[in-house]
């Protein structure tokens, strides 16, 4: 189970490489620079979409890492070009696919600690359901709503991705 959520949850952050393309399309069709995407935000009290990126990216190697028994790569937070995001998801692709399903093995027992609760951990299963899925999709929909909001045409089909229809 762990190996496919993780592939899934990595699967979903390479669909933002479809967004990117289009958010670059919207922005040259209106003749607007990028960059002003990549810093929008949807309130004034939330990250914008860049961070957003990195956020759904870390929960992404943090699961893939922790429920694998390995400690988290670390990588700046310091991405300000579409380039620089497109690079951060195929580090972060790169890493949660080099994880094998053997390494996975008794993931569900595993004890996890996180970095906001020193002192605290939560079983494998656990932080898996809990934290890395409802964390990565939050950061990927909110993500995808900024650039929504923004007018780029993006669709249900391009948050979805490939699906393996039989």
């Amino acid at each position: 189970m762990f190996y496919r959520v993780i592939a899934q949850c990595t699967q979903a952050l390479q669909s933002i490489e479809v967004w990117l393309d289009k958010a670059e399309q919207h922005a040259k069709l209106k003749k607007y620079n990028v960059a002003i995407l990549m810093t929008s935000r949807l309130a004034p009290d939330q990250d914008h979409f860049i961070s957003q990126v990195q956020f759904a990216c870390d929960y992404v190697k943090y699961g893939a890492a922790r429920l694998s028994g390995q400690i988290p790569p670390k990588w700046e937070d310091n991405e300000k070009t579409v380039d620089e995001v497109r690079a951060r998801i195929k580090k972060t692709v790169a890493f949660a696919r080099s994880v094998t399903e053997q390494q996975y093995e008794g993931a569900s027992e595993r004890m996890v600690s996180v970095n906001w609760a020193p002192g605290k951990s939560i079983r494998g299963d656990d932080y898996l359901l809990q934290l890395t899925i409802p964390n990565t999709y939050f950061h990927l929909t909110t993500a995808y709503a900024i650039l929504r909001h923004n007018g780029v045409d993006v669709g249900k089909m391009d948050f979805l991705g490939s699906v393996a229809f039989s």
